[in-house]
């Protein structure tokens, strides 16, 4: 079966797609050849949305604890059980035949018109999302990818010739991917971007903001491995005049629509789907808010209670991750993520990126690798928790009355400063599982106890997805590997 690929990532995240004649990663699909530039922006962006708060998501958060699977595939993930079964939809649907392909295109078109604006941010989007698809996956097709049938097979490029780049294989960097976009965004150009850019609505100066922090976001992915090349990319950023996203108007985040048929992929499986009852959120989740952070103001915004009997009164019910006793009843009563991650009524914004992520990053690079910052580690910490809490609504008087009644939760301690970075980060990546999910790996915290009645591959949490069945039954350069290997930049 052959769909569109809009049409399709709508059906299979429905439930309603069961598509099982997928076609090569090189492959081109059924849309006209050539479409003009505003189409394929819209429809990238929205697939990278997709990718980031979809299956993959609900895989992520599941197996980092944020949410408990109370049915179906979330069950399993909750055990730590995933298969070559599992992601095809995502892989191809979503990525590889989805907004990659989408970016690819757009890269084509609108260099045809001197569209330079779209070339820009088509190259900063193809980087984020190929880094989605090796940071899930590891070794992946990259650079003989999106080639058409150029390449049938194209090869499994390392994750550090991906993320570093290797020009006897000519193999462009991530990083040099970005800098080309954001190069071209510099350029004249005969398009300019508008309500087709569901990020940013053509405000070109966010972009190069964007483009800026994901080099420290992807500086600070591989920081572990090669901390000397890591450090050289935030100094280059830095030097070059900080122009990073530093506000929360300024979060790299899709934005969706409220309509039914329109919302995003999170508030659909929560809230509208078949599915809705599948996830539930984590007690484990729901203690560190209430307990570790001694009642995080974040928490009421972040989980329903939708057994209130008013505004803010009533209790959270939660299960614990790998439960396999009788479930809440009814399953009405079941604390979801709520507007503050969901936006209202579903639109969104999917945050790929966000302003309280940067300072986050900012304050792991000052304090692990000595970068020298405009900022303290300590005060890019307050800020991170600070543009967490704005950014949900937690009104400035709670923040504040937290602040100071927590002084050993908000300051860095001694010993334990990057565990309080990327658990205080943990908590404002929620919605993000899979940024969630890249923390822990590379760096062990927030620290999670294994899941009740774990299974998989060693009966631990997974580092990685595993290739899906088309791939390992069609191209000769997959083989199979388990969900416990490491990644190149998970050193830990």
């Amino acid at each position: 079966m052959k769909l569109i690929r809009y049409t399709f990532i709508i059906l299979v995240f429905l439930g309603i797609g069961g598509c099982k004649d997928f076609l090569d990663v090189n492959t081109p699909v059924n849309n006209p050849q050539s479409v003009n530039p505003q189409v394929l922006l819209g429809a990238g962006l929205i697939g990278t949305g997709f990718a980031n708060g979809n299956e993959l998501n609900r895989f992520a958060s599941t197996i980092m604890q944020m949410h408990a699977g109370a049915g179906n595939s979330p069950q399993n993930y909750d055990i730590y059980i995933t298969t070559s079964a599992d992601f095809g939809n995502q892989w191809l649907g979503e990525l590889y035949e989805g907004s990659l392909t989408e970016y690819q295109r757009l890269i084509e078109t609108a260099d045809g018109v001197g569209a330079k604006a779209y070339t820009g941010i088509a190259k900063i989007m193809k980087a984020y999302t190929f880094s989605l698809a090796t940071d899930v996956w590891g070794d992946v097709p990259y650079s003989q990818a999106l080639q058409g049938t150029t390449f049938i097979n194209p090869r499994l490029d390392a994750q550090k010739d991906i993320y570093e780049g290797n020009s006897t294989l000519g193999i462009q960097s991530l990083f040099d991917l970005v800098k080309e976009g954001m190069a071209d965004l510099d350029l004249p150009t005969t398009l300019t971007p508008g309500t087709d850019d569901v990020i940013y609505g053509g405000t070109i100066a966010n972009w190069k903001r964007a483009g800026n922090t994901l080099m420290l976001k992807f500086a600070t992915q591989i920081s572990r491995v090669d901390p000397a090349f890591a450090k050289t990319q935030i100094d280059a950023v830095i030097a070059a005049g900080n122009n990073v996203i530093s506000t929360n108007a300024q979060t790299m985040g899709v934005k969706f629509g409220s309509a039914t048929g329109s919302q995003s992929p999170i508030y659909v499986y929560n809230y509208v789907s078949s599915f809705r009852t599948d996830l539930i959120v984590s007690t484990r989740y729901l203690t560190r808010l209430q307990t570790t952070l001694n009642n995080d103001p974040r928490l009421p915004l972040i989980v329903t209670r939708p057994n209130a009997v008013a505004p803010g009164v009533g209790t959270y019910v939660t299960i614990d991750n790998g439960f396999r006793g009788t479930l809440p009843t009814p399953s009405t009563t079941y604390s979801k993520w709520g507007p503050a991650v969901t936006g209202i009524s579903g639109a969104g914004p999917i945050k790929l990126v966000s302003n309280a992520q940067r300072a986050f990053i900012m304050a792991e690079a000052v304090q692990r690798l000595g970068v020298v910052a405009p900022k303290t580690a300590n005060q890019y910490f307050q800020e991170g928790i600070t543009a967490s809490m704005d950014e949900i609504g937690v009104l400035a008087s709670d923040r504040t009355a937290y602040f100071a009644a927590n002084p050993t939760i908000v300051n860095l301690q001694p010993g334990t400063e990057i565990d309080q970075i990327i658990s205080q980060k943990y908590v404002a990546l929620t919605g993000n599982g899979i940024e969630a999910w890249d923390d822990w790996r590379r760096t062990g915290f927030p620290t999670l106890l294994e899941s009740q009645n774990a299974a998989g591959t060693d009966a631990k949490r997974p580092v990685r997805a595993v290739y899906v069945n088309q791939e390992l039954q069609r191209n000769p350069n997959f083989v199979l590997v388990n969900s416990n290997v490491r990644m190149w930049w998970d050193i830990d």
